[in-house]
């Protein structure tokens, strides 16, 4: 119980740095699409890390730890990044959504406003993000979950920025875009009580349960993340923020963890 209360206080920390990310808004400042691109890659390469180091890794560990052999760890990992990536790619089929740059996506009729497809996006796109989290915790080391938890946050405040900006291009207020960046960080908590929930009850399930994380997160840094930090010929300040998130995260892992 108590690692499912810290999985879930956690996720929802993580999930409340959307809020830093966002209070730039309702600054007198005027963020180029240069900082935008290397930001939303600097997300990117964070979560790419997390993928990396905080989930497959450990999760072939655990896998191997339950007694099985190298080869079916390394099966389950595969199978379970594959369902991760399914469950995305099910998730963006069936749920109308608006990438912030490319436009829309399963969208059919006029009825649903314009917000509530940039709300939709970022639940599909932070779920998994929580779920990691909370996997982590809900193994009860603590040690592991920490490196994750800063990073996911990291990673949630130029997707914060992104989303409040996004906003006030529309035409909404300042004050109203970070309340609806703080709204899209709470979905986060949600993922994180799901998967601490689940590993404490079923421990046996962590590998899956991690590999399932790390295709969730694949999926949403491949189909949406690098695309849009390359949008505008924006592909070098992209590429850049990938990298210095990437190192980011990996430091964290390996001195936190």
């Amino acid at each position: 119980m108590e690692s499912l209360v810290i999985g879930v206080i956690a996720s929802l920390a993580a999930g409340l740095a959307t809020v830093i990310g966002a209070l730039p808004v309702l600054l007198p400042i005027n963020l180029t699409q240069r900082v935008q691109g290397i930001m939303l890659g600097f997300g990117g390469g964070v979560m790419l890390a997390a993928t990396s180091f905080s989930l497959i890794l450990p999760g072939t560990e655990a896998a191997v730890a339950q007694g099985q052999s190298q080869t079916n760890a390394a099966l389950i990992i595969v199978a379970g990044i594959l369902l991760g990536g399914l469950f995305l790619q099910l998730a963006h089929r069936f749920m109308p959504h608006e990438h912030f740059f490319k436009g829309k996506e399963s969208y059919q009729g006029n009825n649903l406003k314009r917000i509530w497809l940039f709300i939709a996006a970022i639940t599909i796109h932070n779920f998994p993000e929580g779920l990691a989290v909370g996997v982590n915790f809900g193994n009860n080391n603590i040690t592991d979950g920490i490196p994750v938890a800063l990073g996911i946050g990291l990673q949630n405040i130029p997707e914060g920025l992104v989303v409040a900006l996004s906003l006030v291009a529309e035409k909404y207020s300042a004050g109203y875009a970070v309340w609806i960046s703080l709204l899209t960080g709470l979905v986060e908590p949600i993922g994180g009580l799901i998967g601490a929930g689940v590993v404490s009850i079923a421990n046996f399930i962590l590998p899956w349960a991690m590999a399932f994380a790390a295709g969730a997160m694949l999926f949403v840094i491949s189909d949406e993340i690098i695309p849009e930090s390359h949008r505008q010929g924006l592909e070098k300040e992209g590429t850049f923020g990938v990298m210095i998130g990437f190192v980011v995260m990996m430091f964290l892992d390996i001195a936190l963890g």
